[in-house]
């Protein structure tokens, strides 16, 4: 069975339609985000009927189909942008992608760290299960939260994690000081060598076994406050 998903900033909701899945993106939040939408385009040929970037002003919702071979893809939140004099990545605070308001469909995976990430890995085969998640590996800037309608479990990471992130990984700040958000400890830059880095997974450390949770610094930090989950669905 096909679903319907929703993403929600500070909640992404996802259904089923005659032509595949449709896609709700609403902003929870009381102010306005500039979501960005990525296709892996070396996963599949299918895009959405939705620019690969817009501002979402405060409790609005945006709703768009996703064709049956659009196999993998992402979405996230930019924070605090102005693309009038800088179009590229450090357009926003945070979240920002090449491109400006439209984020390039061929140079970017992903916003600039931190940024919270919704992962989609799809399937058009009625017996393989489609996987969602939220990702904190890039870190936090915004609360997230994935619903459906098959009654699947929701993904969710619904603390603002900003304001007590630690301090060796909080922020960027904006205009008053206040904390946007809480970098990785990998993207913070915490371990001496980035390319063997418990923190990062590089290196010696590039193992499941090698690389457990417990060695990245502040994870208990984002394990503690937020409820990240994986989920997997059968359409």
């Amino acid at each position: 069975m096909k679903f319907i998903s929703a993403l929600t900033f500070g909640a992404l909701s996802y259904s089923s339609s005659a032509f595949a899945r449709t896609m709700t993106v609403y902003n929870a939040c009381p102010f306005t985000i500039w979501p960005g939408l990525f296709t892996d385009l070396n996963a599949g040929g299918g895009v959405p009927d939705q620019a690969t970037g817009w501002a979402a002003a405060s409790y609005s919702a945006v709703t768009f189909n996703i064709p049956d071979n659009w196999k993998a893809g992402r979405i996230w939140g930019r924070r605090d942008c102005d693309f009038s004099t800088n179009p590229g990545p450090n357009s926003c605070i945070d979240g920002g992608c090449n491109g400006g308001l439209l984020c390039d469909p061929h140079t970017v995976a992903q916003g600039v760290p931190p940024a919270t990430v919704a992962e989609f890995t799809l399937s058009a085969d009625s017996n393989t299960p489609d996987f969602y998640d939220v990702s904190l590996v890039d870190g936090y800037n915004l609360p997230m939260r994935i619903d459906n309608t098959a009654g699947c479990h929701i993904a969710d990471c619904p603390v603002d994690l900003g304001p007590n992130c630690p301090a060796p990984l909080k922020g960027p700040f904006d205009s008053s000081g206040f904390p946007v958000g809480c970098k990785s400890a990998c993207e913070a830059g915490l371990a001496p060598d980035p390319n063997n880095s418990p923190n990062c997974c590089t290196g010696s450390h590039n193992t499941q076994a090698t690389c457990p949770s417990s060695g990245v610094q502040y994870y208990s930090y984002f394990s503690a406050h937020a409820s990240c989950f994986s989920a997997t669905t059968r359409r």
